[in-house]
């Protein structure tokens, strides 16, 4: 095979790759009302439909607007998501100005099935929950609101 042949199959090769990671986040609202929102920096990328990424998906965040929330989820239970097949991490920020007024769970799916955490307005009052963690490929995230 020619080097030029070589660079070719391993630039394929490593597009697959790339593009063989995809993550799924999923909103469940059983509250009657709001929005499920997703961001990541200024681009809103969800508002209540199955999000789907090929490739990681870094410093997002989830939240339910009903109106009171700000564009990053102030007033509201935020969710910080880092879904990765390096690694994923989410956890709930109800630090000022994020505050919890709804019951609020995620978990995995799709790897690491059933781990997660829930957030009602008596479990996240004081200070930050651990962020759950989850080393599997492909992994996707379910968010309820209004559990």
């Amino acid at each position: 095979m020619s080097i030029f042949a070589t660079l070719i199959f391993a630039f394929v090769v490593a597009t697959i790759g790339v593009q063989a990671e995809q993550h799924v986040i999923h909103f469940d609202n059983k509250c009657g009302r709001g929005t499920p929102t997703l961001i990541q920096g200024s681009n809103v990328l969800s508002t209540g439909s199955d999000y789907i990424i090929n490739g990681p998906i870094l410093g997002a965040t989830a939240y339910l607007q009903t109106g009171r929330c700000g564009f990053n989820g102030e007033n509201c239970t935020a969710i910080n998501i880092n879904l990765a097949n390096t690694g994923s991490s989410t956890q709930f920020d109800v630090t000022p100005p994020h505050t919890s007024f709804i019951a609020v769970h995620f978990e995995y799916t799709n790897g690491c099935d059933g781990k997660g955490d829930t957030c009602s307005s008596t479990t996240c009052q004081s200070g930050n929950p651990p962020p759950v963690t989850c080393d599997a490929s492909n992994v996707n995230l379910a968010i309820s609101f209004c559990i």
